[in-house]
């Protein structure tokens, strides 16, 4: 199997122990090892896949924290940087009833941002591996050149190419900012992945279809959008392909769509899918690839935090069988 290198953020997630307060009347919290791409990398190697996580962590106790549980989840990180520059970054959460999420970021800057394009080596990608990003740490930054850098000696060699912009309006000076820079990335990608909740932000267009038509610029040859409970839609060569959700009972939404998309990145890899047939792979395979992102992104919520909550794949398949058990027997009854 091929390799997934997720760049980006590594930070912990402070997980309020209350639900449906503001952050400001939130009295304790719990930590939990989050950051978009290390969730995408953890969910991957928990699957039974090959990851690894480019990014740098201070050395202070909360980067030891989050190495070790990176370690424990399965994902390679010998491309962890350490410095002494800067702190390990912070995320402050609040949850609604529901379990959606209100975000205050500690990070000025952060370790993660410090990771500079000399850093990244440009043997360390392959063909049929796939490089996954975010917007998260795409400010300006050495890490920003960092992610340029990689993208472009993964291009280079082969690689894959997957972006989920992964909005947090806070992080930015201003919303024109967070969307010019997504927009000057998203065509170097050759899948993107959107949820219903980005997407008129991102492509300025009310109309759906018309929004989802404008991401496929430059190398973008897959988009794939995400409707929450709603399940998923793949756009690939013209055709749409839409999966269903499924209902759970929701405790946290943090991290379901980085386990979302690290369920479809495991399925290309396991598939050992390349530039050269991944559209074929996904026409051929949508129903089982979407099926199983759908059901990780899903579970998933059904915990508190994002890496800790991702479930094993045994679970997953467990949950697809179930639900094709319920809708056969509601076809014959």
């Amino acid at each position: 199997m091929a390799h997934l290198f997720s760049i980006g953020e590594v930070l912990i997630d402070f997980i309020p122990l209350q639900k449906g307060k503001a952050l400001k009347d939130v009295q304790s919290f719990e930590r939990s090892p989050g950051g978009a791409p290390a969730n995408v990398a953890a969910a991957v190697a928990r699957f039974g896949g090959n990851a690894s996580i480019i990014t740098k962590l201070g050395e202070d106790a909360f980067g030891d924290f989050l190495l070790e549980k990176l370690e424990q989840s399965g994902v390679l990180t010998n491309k962890v940087f350490r410095t002494k520059e800067a702190k390990t970054g912070l995320a402050f959460v609040s949850l609604s009833e529901d379990g959606e999420r209100d975000f205050s970021f500690y990070r000025n800057p952060s370790a993660d941002l410090l990771l500079s394009e000399a850093e990244v080596e440009e043997d360390w990608f392959a063909e049929g591996d796939i490089l996954h990003f975010c917007s998260v740490d795409l400010v300006e930054s050495p890490m920003k050149q960092a992610h340029a850098k990689a993208i472009q000696s993964a291009k280079a060699r082969g690689s894959m190419i997957s972006f989920d912009p992964n909005v947090r309006l806070p992080l930015w000076d201003n919303p024109m900012e967070c969307k010019n820079t997504i927009l000057s990335f998203l065509p170097q990608a050759h899948i993107v992945k959107i949820s219903d909740e980005e997407l008129e932000f991102i492509t300025g267009i009310q109309d759906e279809q018309k929004a989802i038509a404008s991401l496929f610029t430059g190398d973008v040859k897959v988009v794939v959008f995400t409707k929450g409970p709603h399940g998923a839609e793949l756009y690939v060569r013209g055709e749409q392909y839409h999966a269903p959700g499924y209902k759970v009972k929701v405790i946290d939404t943090t991290g379901a769509g980085d386990a979302f998309i690290g369920g479809f990145l495991f399925q290309l890899l396991d598939r050992n899918a390349s530039l050269y047939d991944l559209e074929e792979i996904l026409i051929k395979y949508h129903n089982e690839i979407l099926t199983f992102a759908n059901a990780s992104g899903s579970l998933t919520t059904t915990g508190k935090g994002a890496i800790d909550s991702i479930p094993e794949k045994e679970a997953i398949v467990r949950l697809i069988n179930e639900s094709r058990k319920r809708n056969d027997q509601c076809m014959f009854s």
